[in-house]
């Protein structure tokens, strides 16, 4: 057994509507964009003449920046101003669960417990975040480009549905988020089980919406914890986490989004890695020789 690769618990949440409100949303609405119809009638309507979801709404986006444009003459660094108000917004317990989960890891020798972010939502937007920054070891979004303008004009990066599990193979084989920006083919590079440096039954993923199946599928299947959330508010999330996750047995449960120690969330995700890190210390006195 590699020590190395099983030292590591990496805990994976999706971002908007599983760590806080929808971020995209907020944004729209502080420029006085009406989120319902972006959402519900011009994102759709895109949808139904082909395009890509992720692509359908960072499109529209682009066409509202600009001079005398809703967005204006906006720029990632006005994203991750705008980002920095998302602090305020975090969902219950979370700062708390954070802690706690290192709490836990720092009890056994050599084992560490890692954060990341995998969201189709804005990047830049998600690292305004000041919790986000000091607590995650990497945040994989969508990012637009500027053009000679100096405004927003091109899509850089679109993370979509499938595109998502490309990354939970980058954190499973410990490549460098500044290295696969740069030269996205490395992922696919052939590393042995053994090698790798965060095995999938190592990794807990946490997200709320339909974007997120093909992870949910992926890390059962590779024996991880998937963990579903939703809004017990809305009517529609919590329809949607019961048809699409529990009964397809895509997570192993879903809940709403409260991290604290009493909520059903928070006191799962502090089992789950309990057990993994009981299970590491379990792995390693195995491998010692003579036991």
């Amino acid at each position: 057994m590699n020590g190395a690769a099983s030292a590591v618990i990496a805990v994976v949440f999706d971002f908007d509507d599983t760590l806080v409100p929808d971020s995209t949303t907020a944004l729209l609405a502080a420029h006085e964009i009406d989120p319902n119809r972006f959402w519900k009638i011009e994102t759709k309507e895109r949808i139904r003449a082909g395009f890509d979801p992720t692509l359908a709404y960072l499109t529209l986006l682009l066409e509202r920046v600009g001079p005398d444009k809703p967005l204006g003459r906006l720029t990632n660094a006005a994203l991750r101003e705008f980002g920095k108000t998302l602090d305020r917004k975090l969902y219950p317990g979370l700062r708390g669960l954070i802690r706690d989960l290192r709490s836990l890891a720092d009890k056994h020798e050599e084992v560490v417990v890692e954060f990341y972010i995998i969201s189709g939502g804005l990047r830049e937007v998600i690292l305004g975040s000041e919790f986000v920054r000091k607590h995650f070891k990497a945040v994989y979004g969508c990012e637009l480009s500027e053009g000679p303008s100096g405004v927003l004009q091109f899509i850089k990066r679109a993370v979509n549905f499938t595109e998502k599990t490309r990354y939970l193979f980058e954190i499973n084989k410990g490549l460098d988020q500044a290295r696969t920006s740069k030269n996205p083919y490395l992922v696919n590079e052939d590393i042995s089980p053994e090698k790798r440096r965060v095995p999938f039954k190592n990794i807990i993923y946490v997200g709320d919406g339909l974007t997120d199946i093909p992870c949910f599928s992926l890390v059962k299947k590779m024996g991880g914890t998937p963990i579903g959330v939703f809004d017990p508010g809305d009517e529609g999330s919590a329809k949607r986490a019961l048809l699409k996750f529990l009964k397809t047995e895509r997570v192993i449960s879903s809940h709403a989004a409260r991290f604290g120690k009493k909520d059903e969330l928070g006191a799962l995700l502090r089992a789950a890695v309990g057990t993994l890190l009981a299970r590491i210390q379990v792995d390693r006195g195995a491998a010692q020789p003579g036991i």
